[in-house]
């Protein structure tokens, strides 16, 4: 089974979470599993079907990464003052969120990466630490498009990086650098 049909089985999209993934499974295996649904065969295989999925996500999701050096220099983020503030539990969840951003830059996974902040920048709408991992992860995809040389797509996500974050000096000269770079190349 692929990924994507496990995550079509457990009810998921392909950007969800360990937690999110964890969370569906146990929502439909109560549903389905065999102690509940006695003799009902549908309901066993539908059973067996979302177990396999679900190990096979949480397999993947384990599965150490390969290293990879960053290909871009770092930008350290700190909480502006003028974000609101937020409870403990939404704390932890941005927490939670920001760790798997870093890994998801560290492994230029940054379709993924894109995704995630664009929730995150959904759920805490006027968060500026939110809208300032989300305009790095625009800027990564972009200075990696300009590796794999799709120029085009690239200045796209650079010019939605500094949208995104218009006053963040240090994206800005990091921004610059790429598109210097794109005029030495095309």
């Amino acid at each position: 089974m692929d990924k994507a049909a496990c995550y079509l089985l457990l009810e998921l999209t392909p950007v969800a979470t360990l937690v999110e993934i964890k969370a569906s499974y146990r929502r439909l295996a109560r549903q389905y599993h065999p102690d509940i649904n006695p003799g009902d065969r549908t309901k066993n295989e539908k059973f067996i079907a979302l177990t396999a999925a679900y190990q096979a996500l949480v397999e993947s999701w384990q599965q150490p990464l390969p290293e990879v050096a960053p290909a871009t220099p770092k930008i350290t983020v700190t909480r502006p003052p003028s974000s609101p503030p937020i409870s403990a539990t939404e704390q932890k969840l941005k927490n939670d969120y920001h760790q798997q951003l870093q890994q998801l830059w560290q492994y230029q996974k940054f379709p993924r990466a894109i995704a995630l902040s664009e929730a995150l920048a959904q759920r805490f709408p006027s968060d500026k630490e939110v809208q300032s991992w989300q305009a790095i992860s625009y800027w990564r995809w972009g200075s990696y498009l300009i590796n794999q040389k799709q120029a085009d797509k690239a200045r796209i996500f650079l010019k939605k990086a500094l949208k995104t974050d218009p006053h963040n000096r240090q994206l800005w000269s990091h921004v610059e650098q790429e598109f210097r770079r794109l005029e030495k190349i095309w």
